[in-house]
């Protein structure tokens, strides 16, 4: 299992960060979460340049997906992995679903 957390920087460009457990400690203290939400969405799906609607995990359980930065490179997560939203602001990111699978994914709004 990966943790990513997907931020905007000062440059007002989506960043991705790899986290663990070990040095994130806020991580493993209990967050406050309204709702969770799976949902499937198709193979070659794309979501063009978006921002998230709200800090929120989103934790892949099945298929792939890929998730495009400004500065051009891509990042691919498979199931089990979770991604921490907080990409709120500026260009964004898209995503594109690869393979030949749906992806299963459960979203987890978070309260600030």
């Amino acid at each position: 299992m990966g943790i990513s957390r997907l931020y905007t920087g000062d440059d007002g460009q989506s960043h991705i960060e790899e986290l663990d457990l070990a040095s994130c400690p806020d991580l493993t203290a209990p967050h406050i979460a309204k709702s969770i939400v799976f949902r499937s969405t198709p193979a070659g799906n794309f979501s063009n340049w978006h921002v998230g609607p709200r800090r929120q995990y989103v934790i892949t359980l099945s298929g792939e997906v890929e998730i495009g930065l400004g500065d051009g490179t891509k990042h691919r997560f498979g199931p089990g992995h979770v991604n921490l939203i907080e990409d709120l602001t500026g260009q964004g990111h898209t995503t594109r679903i690869i393979g030949n699978q749906p992806r299963i994914g459960a979203t987890i709004p978070l309260e600030d």
